[in-house]
């Protein structure tokens, strides 16, 4: 049954996804649309919310990115067997997201000094209190957020990359069991080769 995934070129949201496929060793098509130019009405109307990313698989259509990852994970290890242990997976993937859109309200932002107080925050505050928390969790349990790799990780690294090419740092840096957890996911098989091949993201600029 054909797999398609499409998404812009750029990390964010698409790229622990892709990383996921890549893992898994799922054959897809990794179809990127050009953020420079989107939205392309043609596309954009026949989408089921107007938003990507959108995963194909034969006649059937999935949105939501986080519903993406957990499912493509399916069958796979990245699923703690453990129903407790499930929640806990999708709870962290969650606050991981909550973050996401802290920054995202900063790349919307279109009044100079209201981004420039946002940027602010993100770096005094938002970060610290978000990526601490991760941290302590991940020390916690062995390295993991439940205490072996799960698709929860994949999100992490995903998230940490975007956010490092939008705010141009290394978040991971100053949290040294993140740092470890990404580097593990991006030398993993399949997703080491992926980056290698895919070559370097440039930040779109915000219409």
């Amino acid at each position: 049954m054909a797999k398609k995934l499409h998404y812009f070129n750029l990390n964010a949201l698409g790229e622990p996804i892709r990383y996921i496929l890549h893992y898994t060793k799922q054959e897809f098509e990794d179809i990127r649309h050009d953020r420079e130019t989107w939205p392309k009405p043609e596309i954009k109307e026949n989408l089921p919310y107007g938003q990507l990313p959108l995963y194909e698989e034969g006649e059937k259509v999935l949105h939501q990115s986080l519903a993406i990852a957990k499912y493509v994970a399916r069958n796979t290890d990245l699923i703690p067997v453990d129903p407790w242990l499930q929640a806990v997976a999708e709870s962290t993937a969650y606050t991981i997201y909550d973050f996401w859109q802290k920054l995202m309200a900063y790349r919307r932002e279109k009044d100079p000094e209201k981004q420039k107080q946002l940027k602010k925050e993100l770096f005094e505050e938002t970060i610290d209190f978000f990526f601490s928390r991760l941290e302590k969790q991940l020390k916690e349990n062995g390295g993991y957020f439940t205490g072996k790799l799960s698709w929860a990780e994949f999100v992490l690294c995903g998230i940490v990359e975007a956010s490092n090419l939008m705010l141009d740092t290394e978040i991971e840096k100053k949290y040294p069991t993140i740092e470890v957890v990404i580097e593990k996911i991006r030398n993993l098989p399949g997703v080491k080769e992926y980056i290698a091949s895919r070559g370097t993201y440039v930040l779109p600029k915000i219409k």
